[in-house]
């Protein structure tokens, strides 16, 4: 119940003011922001799925940067390695001319002379930099040279030529998420895209009667392999068989020593993680050692890189060796081209990926930024019609007060 008194009309008006100065207020406020939710009280449902989409449009927008950068990086990689591809075409028609057999020694070293400046090239192109100065096939060895030159005197020539090309980088790949809990690798480790061979790891030492004394972890190109205490060199062969890693263990029947051969064109990382596995078996050193130029002095290693065979067929050149030229030396061309024609198949497809996803990406942004405008933005037709109608009940408001209190001091003073 409300109590009856002279000052009742007084302050229901001045509460009626005070209730549309704050709607008033408010309708300006959205106004000048064009945001409808002021507060989260205004409307909390609303407030609650403009959060969750605002933080879900942020997401999609660093998933479509994340994508565009990777598009820009893999067109820049397959650049340098379409490059690369053109240098091993024209060393493959030199080596094919110079396997004729009908040319001079003297002709031999100086088509010799053209190869080793195509080698130089070649190196260039390996460790090729991007535009914010990381190496582009260092791995995730992005400040340092990718492939260390080794100069040296060679037989047939009275200069200092390169002698040896050695990998500096490593075999981690980057992961990056291009959607919700989705992500692409970049793989730039060189010593799998500048690979001629398949690489072959023999082991010199009986392992037979090897036995792992403790549990341990080995680490077989870039995937980690579990050692139980017990297992024998079988078990372990099994093991990396089924691993998952790009290369096969068997047992040499003659030597009984391990033997590793990668699956494709790549150089063979191998590491002990826990334990000495590998170094009891003498495939590496010891730990102090670092892939991929850790392997056991009793190990026979075949299979090299574009460099080593680019490098074995200048040197034929300048000995004259036709019969290398047009045997060993062709084959490894050809394995090396193969491989490299492979890995640029395979960045041109993670390219044609990324532009998908920044397409997707693009598209999803749009939608969310269209929920968020449903949710949080003012229809500006309705609010200004809204704003003039409390104007009007307000100003009706002052009026009718004015007139209900018009009586002041001065209607005494007569």
């Amino acid at each position: 119940m409300r109590r009856i008194s002279s000052a009742m009309n007084n302050m229901d008006t001045q509460s009626a003011l005070r209730l549309q100065e704050s709607r008033l207020n408010r309708a300006n406020n959205q106004i000048g922001s064009q945001r409808k939710i002021q507060q989260l009280r205004d409307d909390p449902i609303s407030a609650g799925h403009l959060v969750r989409y605002q933080s879900y449009l942020g997401r999609v927008n660093t998933f479509e940067k994340n994508a565009a950068t990777l598009t820009d990086q893999f067109s820049l990689r397959e650049g340098y390695m379409t490059n690369s591809l053109e240098i091993m075409q024209r060393v493959r028609e030199l080596a094919i001319t110079g396997a004729n057999g009908i040319y001079t020694p003297e002709d031999m070293k100086n088509m010799a002379m053209e190869v080793d400046e195509l080698l130089k090239e070649l190196v260039q192109n390996a460790n090729a930099i991007s535009s914010d100065g990381n190496s582009i096939f260092g791995g995730t060895n992005t400040k340092s040279t990718a492939f260390e030159v080794e100069m040296g005197i060679v037989a047939g020539s009275g200069v200092a030529l390169i002698e040896s090309v050695r990998y500096n980088g490593n075999i981690d790949t980057n992961r990056i998420e291009v959607d919700e809990n989705k992500y692409m690798d970049l793989d730039n480790a060189g010593n799998r895209t500048f690979w001629a061979e398949q690489q072959q790891i023999f082991g010199g030492r009986d392992a037979l009667s090897w036995q792992a004394s403790a549990d341990s972890v080995i680490s077989v190109d870039g995937v980690s392999v579990s050692v139980n205490a017990g297992d024998n060199v079988h078990s372990l062969a099994a093991k990396i068989n089924e691993s998952g890693a790009a290369v096969r263990a068997s047992i040499d029947p003659v030597t009984g020593g391990l033997n590793l051969e990668t699956t494709d064109a790549r150089q063979l990382w191998l590491s002990d993680i826990k334990g000495g596995v590998l170094n009891e078996l003498g495939i590496i050193k010891d730990s102090s050692q670092k892939p991929p130029y850790n392997i056991g002095n009793s190990v026979r290693v075949s299979g090299g890189s574009l460099f080593d065979t680019v490098i074995a067929f200048r040197d034929a050149l300048l000995k004259g060796d036709v019969e290398s030229v047009g045997g060993r030396v062709l084959g490894s061309l050809d394995n090396g081209i193969s491989n490299l024609v492979t890995r640029i198949a395979k960045s041109g497809s993670e390219y044609e990926r990324a532009q998908l996803a920044v397409a997707r990406n693009s598209a999803t942004a749009l939608n969310v930024t269209q929920q968020v405008s449903s949710e949080g933005d003012l229809d500006f037709t309705k609010a200004v019609t809204d704003m003039k109608m409390l104007d009007y009940a307000y100003q009706a408001t002052l009026s009718n007060a004015g007139k209900m209190y018009n009586n002041t001091l001065l209607n005494y003073m007569r």
